[in-house]
């Protein structure tokens, strides 16, 4: 890897790169088990104490299989309010995610479930894929607490990202993108996707 990588943290290691692809999740405020995300967190945290970084291409792989693995399973039950599953709110969410695709970053795919979005970005120079997150989910967020006659939280605070560091790895999640909706058993109105 190159050298202009740059590692922060917050509850999830934040690894930037410029010219990177970034694999992004992030989901609603209320969708994931409070009890089991706990627990999650404990054994990741263990994990991570036993696996110091840089992590290798086989730590990232387990890392995703044994963590990224059960949030992907909790998400796609469908837990909380469920409230992209609407079309009104999910047009709102789809118009902000492209709102500035070519102009600041690239949206390669994404997918907009009931509880949760996943999707390829790649921020073009000079653009910082935190602060992109922040304005998608913040605008997104003012429109459909709106919509909802809600206020307060709306996504959950703190996405996934993760680079992207093979052709390998973007195959994987451009079909985990495609097939998320037949995993997850939706019809064709209960979801959006851009491939």
């Amino acid at each position: 890897m190159n050298d202009n990588i740059t590692i922060t943290h917050r509850n999830l290691p934040h690894w930037r790169k410029d010219g990177a692809v970034y694999w992004i999740t992030f989901h609603l405020a209320d969708s994931l088990p409070q009890e089991q995300l706990r627990q999650w967190k404990c054994e990741r945290d263990a994990w991570c104490g036993n696996h110091p970084e840089p992590w290798s291409e086989a730590d990232w792989n387990e890392y995703d299989e044994r963590f990224g693995g059960k949030i992907d399973l909790w998400l796609d039950a469908g837990l909380g309010s469920r409230a992209l599953v609407r079309s009104d709110i999910r047009d709102v969410v789809k118009r902000c995610l492209l709102a500035f695709d070519g102009i600041r970053l690239a949206v390669h795919s994404a997918v907009i479930m009931p509880t949760h979005v996943h999707a390829l970005l790649e921020p073009l120079e000079g653009n910082d894929i935190s602060k992109l997150l922040k304005g998608i989910k913040g605008a997104s967020a003012c429109e459909a607490n709106k919509l909802l006659n809600t206020s307060g939280m709306f996504w959950f605070d703190e996405s996934y990202d993760h680079i992207v560091r093979s052709q390998e790895q973007y195959r994987r999640f451009l079909n985990y993108i495609a097939n998320n909706p037949i995993k997850a058993g939706l019809r064709s109105d209960e979801y959006w996707i851009k491939r």
